[in-house]
């Protein structure tokens, strides 16, 4: 077999991908669905890394016309067998092209520099309007102060509209305008404390160029969220809004199973289907079934590189997760339970807003499911009207987002035990009192958010948290001692006088609670546990068997 083509990781420019003779999987009769519509505006809001960017990277190499002919970018695609009616269009337009994905700043004043940075540089990648001979001195004289970075700041607003009537007047056509992740100033905003003023430059900037301009052939947005509530579309009728709730163009934006399938026969990796369908599938977009991309292809390079094949979570190490956190962290215990039932693998009837604001978070805790569902942390099972409101069956959609919650949850408690001392427990653990050791976890257990599913990993985890940080002790986890390794060893460090030994169980019937705390004492004796810290000095040895059962646990006490 001939070499292999390369996985693309980190490339979003198309023509890039093309030169190069990467892997690319073909979504350019998006560009004849999109002619097809006639629409003025199209907003696309996908989750995050859906291949949003590469699409209009595709779409600008396609309609933009330059010096240098780029129809040859195209000719294995299924666009190029389309027909001279969408053929015809290639390489005809003005395009202006941004991404507004850059705007994660910290103060409204950075985040507005970055802004005017990216507007220059667009102006600078049409600077040949500089020597046009049908563009009037007093519109040379605008450009020119924009992209010399000496206009007032209020001439950014606009900049986009003047930079599209300088366009279609040097070239006698209207412009196409694409805008890529609009909505990722406005969610860093949020999350940063300045909402508002970024939401009155989006605002303004959208309607000097969106909402009137002659000059428009037509417009593309990307972006997570369809945020019509603080009129940041004002005016837009003609504006068409494909999310994750519509069959328009449900198959451009991630991987279809066939598209997968493909691709793993491609790299001889067939035989991973069932296990990649567990991790990065469970989306679905309208009624087609949608695997995450990155996730797939960063599985795939790792093949390329002969590294050892691992199902990670690659997503979440590039998703912002502020949304999961903001959800776990100021949850009340309504929304916990509810986090909970999705963690048991059940699912939530919720009602969804599909022009909700960042905003109502804080207002209206029901918009963070709508959230979740369209940054790709939920997947829709069926959707009905409930009343005049749409309420969708809600699940985890794969493994790999169910780690995203693992972790967060995780990280939120270490956060919550972190800032109590919980001398209590310490306290109860030494005084051998193990009525008041239940009695404190079983409270704790109440605080937190638990998952069920991983049994006896999640407990090791919740008691690992509880009793890390104890001054003058050390935590050992699953630590060789005698014949196996105990789930947990908490050991004096300097006198090493104390160690306390204990081993975790779980089960789903609260009458086993008993039986399972001998089972973990015996199993402690019959692997003696306690040879090594006896080797090691230690004299006072208490051994615990701790069993759970949902939120309620037992404790029993051996020492030696």
């Amino acid at each position: 077999m001939s070499e292999r083509k390369k996985i693309p990781i980190g490339i979003e420019d198309f023509k890039e991908i093309i030169d190069r003779e990467c892997y690319f999987v073909d979504k350019s009769l998006m560009i004849r669905d999109i002619l097809d519509s006639g629409a003025k505006v199209t907003l696309f809001t996908r989750p995050r890394r859906f291949g949003k960017t590469l699409n209009m990277s595709m779409l600008r190499y396609f309609f933009e016309k330059s010096e240098q002919d780029n129809s040859y970018l195209f000719n294995d695609l299924a666009i190029s067998k389309a027909g001279e009616k969408y053929l015809s269009h290639m390489g005809q337009y003005s395009v202006i092209s941004i991404s507004l994905k850059g705007m994660k700043q910290g103060s409204y004043e950075l985040a507005f520099l970055q802004f005017k940075n990216i507007i220059i540089e667009e102006f600078g990648r049409h600077r040949e309007l500089l020597k046009s001979d049908k563009l009037t001195s007093a519109r040379i004289g605008m450009f020119t102060a924009i992209y010399d970075n000496k206009a007032d700041d209020s001439a950014y607003f606009s900049a986009l509209k003047l930079l599209s009537d300088c366009l279609a007047s040097a070239y006698g056509k209207n412009v196409i305008i694409l805008i890529d992740e609009y909505d990722v100033p406005l969610e860093n905003a949020y999350f940063n404390g300045f909402y508002e003023p970024m939401v009155n430059l989006i605002r303004s900037v959208f309607e000097s160029v969106l909402k009137t301009n002659s000059s428009l052939e037509f417009a593309v947005l990307t972006g997570c969220l369809r945020i019509s509530k603080e009129s940041i579309f004002t005016g837009l009728n003609n504006l068409s809004v494909c999310s994750i709730m519509n069959n328009g163009y449900s198959k451009y934006f991630g991987f279809t199973e066939d598209e997968v399938i493909k691709m793993l026969d491609y790299y001889g990796k067939a035989e991973e289907l069932s296990e990649l369908k567990k991790w990065y599938d469970g989306y679905r977009f309208g009624t087609t079934e949608i695997y995450n991309p990155w996730s797939i292809v960063k599985f795939i390079q790792s093949t390329l590189n002969e590294e050892e094949q691992s199902f990670l979570p690659y997503w979440s190490n590039t998703s912002s997760n502020a949304i999961v956190h903001k959800l776990i962290t100021e949850s009340d215990i309504t929304v916990r339970e509810k986090i909970e039932q999705l963690m048991d693998g059940e699912t939530l009837c919720e009602p969804i807003y599909e022009d909700t604001v960042y905003a109502d978070i804080d207002v209206n805790s029901d918009q963070i499911w709508s959230f979740l569902l369209f940054t790709g942390y939920l997947k829709m099972v069926s959707q009905k009207n409930i009343g005049d409101i749409l309420h969708a069956e809600l699940v985890i959609p794969n493994t790999e987002v169910r780690t995203i919650y693992q972790r967060t949850i995780m990280q939120w408690f270490k956060e919550k035990v972190n800032a109590d001392p919980r001398e209590d427990l310490f306290e109860a653990l030494l005084n051998k009192d193990c009525t008041r050791i239940e009695d404190i976890i079983c409270d704790w257990l109440d605080e937190t958010i638990s998952y069920h599913d991983e049994k006896e990993q999640y407990y090791h985890g919740f008691m690992t948290g509880l009793l890390s940080g104890f001054k003058g002790y050390t935590l050992k986890s699953n630590r060789k001692s005698g014949d196996g390794r105990p789930d947990l060893l908490l050991m004096e460090k300097r006198k090493r006088e104390i160690a306390i030994i204990i081993e975790v169980k779980d089960t789903k019937k609260f009458s086993e609670l008993e039986s399972l705390c001998d089972t973990a004492l015996a199993q402690i004796e019959e692997n003696r546990y306690e040879a090594e810290l006896k080797q090691e000095s230690y004299k006072n040895i208490i051994k615990y068997g701790i069993a759970f059962c949902g939120k309620s646990c037992m404790v029993k006490m051996n020492d030696t």
